[in-house]
C-alpha cells in the first residue's frame, strides 16, 4: 500500500493569466482582475491520474482539510485521511503548507505530491528538510514561477510518478523573488536540495540560455506583415524581437504590437484577448533547460489566447541544443495534444530547425 501526502496551495497561479507574475501578496489584486483559482482543476487532473495508474487496492491518500487537499480529493473520489486544517480556509498560508508536511512526515507518508509553484515547493522542502526526513517529493505545476526540478512536466505526469517510481535522488529547489521578477529581473535563489522520485517525466532546472539573438531578431522584424497582431511573450529572446520592432517591451510579461503600434503592454489574459484581431501570431522562446514554450511563467497566454493565434517560437541554437524537445502545459489537455508534433523553430535570420513539441 502506497501512502501519499497531497497538500495544495489553492492560490497557486491565480496571478498568471491576469499577468501578476505570481500570487506572493498579490491574491486580492488577482481576484480583482478576475482571476480564478488554477490549482484544484491542476490537482484534479493529479488525482485521476494517480488512481489509473495506482488503483484504489494499491493507494491510501492523506490530506489537509478544505481547499488545501480534501475537497478535491472527495471530488475525486477519493476517501482520504484528513491530518488537519488550515486556521482560515479563504486565506490560507505557507505556514498551512508547512503545518501538512510535518503532520504527513508524523504519519509515515511514502511520498509528498504538493501542488503549486516554486514558492511552495520551498515551503515542503524546507519543511522536510527541518525534519529530517528524506520523504521524497513531486510537485503538480500550477504556479506562475517553475524554475525547480521537483516538478513533473504536466499535472497527469505528476500522479503518474507518484503512482509508479522506485527510485530517488536528489534535486535542487529554486524560488524567485516575485517583486524583482514583476520588474523584469531574474535572481533565483536556492532554497533546499530534496529527495525526489527519478523518473523522466520530471522537469530540468531552468538554465538562462546564452548565444546571440540579434540575427534571429533582425531576420524577424522583416518578416513582419501588415494587418497582423503579434502577441509578444516574455524573455530576452523574444526581447530583442520587441527591440528590433522599435519599442521597449516588458522583458517578463506579455506585449500585443500592431503595424508599428503597442497596443498593450505587459498585458493580462483579458487585455490580450481584446486586441487581437482578424490574423494573430503568439510569438514565444522556450524556457532554456526545460524546453517549455507554453506554461511557465506566460499563463496569460491562456488557452482562449492561442486558439486564436498562429505559433511561432524563436530560439538561439544554442538554447536549442541544450534543450533537445519542447513541452506545452496550457492547462487544457486537448489544446497541448494539438500543439504537439514537428514544429520549425527560428534560429536565425532566415534559418529554422525541426524541433518536435513532446
Amino acid at each position: 500500500m502506497r501512502r501519499i501526502g497531497l497538500v495544495v496551495n489553492p492560490i497557486a497561479g491565480m496571478g498568471g493569466r491576469v499577468g501578476l507574475k505570481g500570487t506572493d501578496g498579490k491574491v486580492e489584486e488577482a481576484r480583482e482582475r478576475g482571476a480564478e483559482p488554477r490549482a484544484p482543476g491542476r490537482t484534479r487532473e493529479a488525482l485521476d491520474a494517480l488512481r489509473e495508474y495506482a488503483g484504489d487496492e494499491g493507494l491510501e491518500l492523506v490530506t489537509y482539510g478544505g481547499p488545501m487537499g480534501e475537497d478535491v480529493a472527495r471530488e475525486a473520489g477519493f476517501d482520504p485521511v484528513v491530518v488537519g486544517s488550515p486556521n482560515d480556509p479563504d486565506e490560507t498560508s505557507a505556514t498551512d503548507t508547512r503545518t501538512a508536511v510535518r503532520a504527513f512526515v508524523a504519519d509515515d507518508v511514502d511520498l509528498v505530491l504538493f501542488v503549486g509553484g516554486d514558492g511552495t515547493a520551498a515551503d515542503v522542502a524546507e519543511t522536510l528538510e527541518d525534519e529530517g526526513s528524506r520523504v521524497p517529493m513531486i510537485g503538480v505545476p500550477a504556479g506562475v514561477k517553475i524554475y525547480s526540478s521537483v516538478f513533473a512536466v504536466s499535472p497527469r505526469a505528476a500522479g503518474h510518478v507518484a503512482a509508479t517510481f522506485s527510485e530517488t535522488e536528489r534535486a535542487e529547489v529554486n524560488d524567485v523573488d516575485e517583486d524583482q521578477y514583476r520588474e523584469g529581473a531574474v535572481h533565483t535563489e536556492l532554497r533546499a536540495v530534496a529527495t525526489v522520485p527519478v523518473a523522466e517525466q520530471r522537469q530540468s532546472s531552468k538554465q538562462l540560455g546564452g548565444g546571440t539573438v540579434e540575427t534571429l531578431a533582425s531576420g524577424f522584424a522583416e518578416d513582419i506583415r501588415e494587418g497582423v497582431t503579434y502577441v509578444l511573450g516574455p524573455g530576452s529572446t523574444v526581447g530583442a524581437i520587441k527591440e528590433a520592432l522599435g519599442f521597449d517591451g516588458s522583458p517578463l510579461g506579455v506585449d500585443v504590437w500592431r503595424d508599428g503600434e503597442v497596443l498593450v503592454r505587459d498585458g493580462g489574459e483579458r487585455e490580450i484577448l481584446d486586441a487581437l484581431g482578424e490574423e494573430n501570431v503568439v510569438v514565444v522562446s522556450p524556457i532554456g533547460g526545460q524546453g517549455f514554450v507554453f506554461g511557465r511563467g506566460n499563463q496569460q497566454l491562456s488557452p482562449a489566447v492561442l486558439r486564436q493565434c498562429d505559433v511561432e517560437v524563436v530560439a538561439s541554437r544554442s538554447k536549442l541544443d541544450t534543450i533537445g524537445t519542447l513541452r506545452v502545459d496550457t492547462g487544457d489537455p486537448d489544446l497541448d495534444e494539438e500543439l504537439r508534433g514537428w514544429l520549425r523553430v527560428r534560429v536565425g535570420t532566415f534559418e529554422r530547425r525541426l524541433v518536435e513539441v513532446v
